[in-house]
């Protein structure tokens, strides 16, 4: 996600502030001093003293006391203060939109969530969301992370045809939703923002992929470390595979898809039967990708959590055994209340620690 070593050069100053300010965070209230900074970060002692000085002026770093060293003065302890900033994350759902307020460490500072009718037109949504930022802070914020069903074009922040909402296709949503609320914007899909949080805690490992079941079903993958968008920014609709060919048409105009054919067993109550179709797909994507791991996420799985987990887990081992492999591992996603907002929210937050 991002080197381990700095780089004494002049032009990398932003680089290495990255590189300081996020082993800062990673300390958390127990700081860290500048020796122990320079040590990690492999930059000189005047170096970190001043990154240091400029981050302390700038308010993002502050004292925290002194500990004793093993010989010579005590060391001042340094420590990221967490309230120095905050960017809001949106999740806008296709029923309900979901708003976050998120300090520098990561942590919620408040929350909320509201009705939304995503086919209402992107007036009315833009509108929904402004408020729902405006409601959160009266403070200055570094920006806003969105996310929403896909498929989308990450790099470009354009929706492209929105399963059951195709007219989204085209609308520039983050450049329209930025001059609204006069505050830098970032868009991304609703399973990458989630797949990005878990990268960040380090939940997921370095090769996982996380399924999202919802209003929609979903993948956001991290490969090597890292959320793998692909070249034109739409990988992941994973619910989007083909596994029945005179299946039931899909909101996406396809025949028997994951996500139909997973959404319909759900509407049904076949819970067990859904899991089923889930763990098809996801042992698809574990023959296709090599990953490590598996994580289960989203309001239908989350709400009943054992179906599905027993289900995704007998298709894997069921697998795994024809094969001749161990099994990959299957298990729920981090325990965090909004999993896709948080995430929306580090799509702004994380470049400023070099991730």
């Amino acid at each position: 996600m991002n080197s381990d070593t700095g780089v004494n050069l002049p032009a990398l100053r932003s680089h290495n502030a990255a590189l300081v300010l996020d082993l800062l965070r990673t300390a958390g209230e127990a700081g860290a001093s500048r020796l122990e900074l320079a040590e990690r970060t492999g930059l000189t002692p005047q170096a970190v003293s001043k990154i240091t000085a400029r981050l302390r002026e700038e308010g993002l770093a502050a004292e925290a006391g002194r500990r004793a060293s093993t010989g010579g003065k005590p060391r001042t302890v340094l420590r990221l203060v967490p309230g120095a900033a905050h960017a809001v994350g949106l999740n806008l759902d296709r029923d309900e939109l979901t708003a976050v307020l998120v300090d520098l460490s990561g942590a919620v500072v408040a929350a909320s969530v509201v009705p939304l009718d995503l086919g209402s037109g992107a007036e009315v949504v833009m509108e929904v969301a402004a408020g729902e930022v405006a409601a959160l802070t009266s403070r200055p914020l570094l920006g806003v992370g969105v996310a929403m069903p896909g498929p989308l074009d990450h790099a470009a922040g354009v929706p492209h045809r929105v399963t059951g909402f195709p007219e989204w296709d085209g609308f520039p949503l983050r450049d329209a939703l930025a001059r609204r609320l006069g505050l830098p914007v970032v868009l991304d899909k609703d399973t990458n923002t989630a797949a990005l949080g878990i990268a960040l805690s380090g939940a997921g490992g370095d090769s996982f992929a996380y399924l999202h079941l919802g209003t929609g079903l979903g993948a956001g993958l991290v490969l090597g470390g890292a959320v793998y968008r692909g070249a034109r920014t739409g990988a992941g609709e994973f619910g989007h595979q083909t596994v029945q060919l005179d299946g039931p048409v899909c909101g996406c105009g396809g025949r028997g898809c994951l996500e139909v054919l997973c959404l319909a067993a759900v509407a049904r109550g076949d819970l067990a039967g859904a899991a089923g179709v889930l763990g098809a797909g996801a042992a698809n994507l574990v023959k296709l990708l090599d990953i490590d791991r598996v994580l289960l996420g989203g309001r239908v799985v989350t709400g009943t959590p054992e179906p599905f987990l027993r289900g995704v887990r007998a298709v894997l081992e069921e697998r795994a055994r024809g094969a001749g492999e161990p099994p990959v591992p299957v298990a729920l996603a981090d325990g965090s209340a909004h999993p896709v907002a948080e995430g929306a929210a580090q799509l702004v937050l994380a470049p400023l620690f070099g991730r």
